[in-house]
C-alpha cells in the first residue's frame, strides 16, 4: 500500500501514513496524540501492512496477517468530552457496514463493537481516547478487518472468523481510501449530531435482533432477555421478564442463548 496513492484517491483530506510493521497502530497513534514536542493537529489515518500486538476490546489480542487483513487507525479529534463520544463504536461500525455494502458486501452489526458477516466476525473496532492540548479529546479508531482467513490464522484465533475473499482481489489503496471517505463520513456526522443520528441505521442492521441473548462479565451472568436493538445513548436494550433493561458498553460479551 502507498500512502501518497490512498491519499489522492481519498476525498477526506486526511493524512495518511504507512508502515511495514509496527506493534499497535492505535498504540502508536495514542503515543503521538501524547506528545507534547510534535502533537497531533489534524487528523491522521496510520496503516500498518503487518501488525504484531494488535489490541481487541477488554485487553484481548487481535491476530492479524499481513497479507490477509487490513490493520489500522485513524486518530480523530473531537471538540468535546467523553461523554460527547457515547454511541460511537457503534456508529463506526455503522460506518464500516454501509461502506462494505457499497462495495457489494452484506454486513450485520453485533452489540458494541463488531462487525459480522454470515454470523461469523469480520472486523473488530477499539477505540481509545487521549485529552487533546487545549481542551477536546482525541479519539483513535482502530480498526481490523479480515480479508482472507489463513487456516493458520483461523486456528490461532481459535473460532470461526469471516472473510472478504473476492474483495481482497480489489486495489487495496483504493478499499483503504473507501473505508477512510466512509469512517470521515461518519465522523464528521457524529460530531454534529451524535449517535442518535446513527441509531436507526445500526438497528437496521442488527445481527441479533429479536433474538433471546445472555449478557456476560468476566464468566458471570448479569443479564438475560431478547434484544431490542440499541438506544440514543447507544446501550443495548433487552426485553427481560422483570421489564426491559439497558446494558452499558464495558468489558462485556454478548452471546445468543444457547451457543
Amino acid at each position: 500500500m502507498n500512502a501518497a496513492t490512498i491519499a489522492a484517491l481519498s476525498n477526506t483530506g486526511v493524512a495518511v501514513e504507512v508502515v511495514e510493521e509496527t506493534g499497535s497502530t492505535n498504540a502508536d497513534l495514542l503515543a503521538r496524540a501524547a506528545n507534547s514536542t510534535e502533537p497531533l493537529t489534524a487528523p491522521l489515518l496510520l496503516v500498518a501492512r503487518n501488525q504484531t500486538a494488535g489490541r481487541g476490546r477488554a485487553g484481548r489480542s487481535w491476530l492479524s496477517s499481513g497479507d490477509a487483513s487490513l490493520t489500522f487507525s485513524l486518530a480523530w479529534r473531537f471538540d468535546g468530552g467523553l461523554a460527547s463520544l457515547a454511541g460511537l463504536p457503534l456508529a463506526v461500525g455503522v460506518a464500516l457496514a454501509e461502506t462494505l455494502e457499497r462495495l457489494g458486501v452484506q454486513v450485520a452489526l453485533k452489540w458494541p463493537n463488531d462487525v459480522l458477516r454470515e454470523g461469523d466476525k469480520l472486523a473488530g473496532i477499539l477505540i481509545e481516547t487521549r485529552a487533546a492540548p487545549g481542551g477536546g479529546t482525541w479519539a483513535v479508531i482502530g480498526i481490523g478487518l479480515n480479508l482472507l482467513m489463513p487456516d493458520e490464522l483461523e486456528a490461532r484465533i481459535g473460532r470461526n472468523a469471516a472473510s472478504l475473499p473476492w474483495l481482497a482481489r480489489m486495489d487495496r489503496d483504493s478499499l483503504m481510501a473507501a473505508l477512510l471517505d466512509g469512517l470521515a463520513g461518519c465522523l464528521h456526522a457524529f460530531e454534529r449530531g451524535g449517535f442518535p443520528l446513527f441509531v436507526a441505521r445500526w438497528n437496521l442492521r442488527h445481527a441479533w435482533q429479536g433474538e433471546l441473548v445472555t449478557i456476560l462479565d468476566g464468566g458471570a451472568v448479569l443479564h438475560e432477555g431478547v434484544a431490542a436493538g440499541v438506544d440514543d445513548a447507544g446501550r443495548l436494550l433487552l426485553d427481560t421478564p422483570a421489564g426491559r433493561v439497558a446494558v452499558l458498553a464495558g468489558d462485556v460479551s454478548l452471546r445468543m442463548k444457547g451457543a
